[in-house]
């Protein structure tokens, strides 16, 4: 089969693979503060400024995991049309904004 007789990806799969990528870049952010906290506690910055730091990377690590719970509710529902997909992204985005 030529490559432009391959089949294009379902909706989902694509979803998919944006969420897989999305989840392992904000992981890598994090990684980025966690050493970042490292470095501040080994430092002696205050604790002030470490708890700010770690309440940011906490945070972030709970957009992260909405962000790949949507992932599995997509899985677990089975429907793939653009309009359920659109409606899992909005909620996961509100879960995101109030978490």
């Amino acid at each position: 089969m030529a490559p432009q007789d391959a089949p294009s990806p379902t909706p989902a799969a694509t979803h998919r693979s944006e969420h897989q990528r999305d989840v392992v870049n904000r992981l890598k952010r994090i990684e980025g503060q966690v050493r970042g906290l490292i470095d501040m506690v080994e430092s002696g910055r205050s604790c002030e400024d470490v708890a700010q730091q770690m309440a940011a990377a906490r945070k972030a690590m709970d957009k992260t995991f909405y962000r790949m719970m949507a992932c599995s509710v997509m899985e677990a529902v089975g429907d793939t049309s653009d309009s359920t997909l659109r409606d899992v992204e909005r909620t996961t985005q509100i879960l995101e904004r109030y978490a």
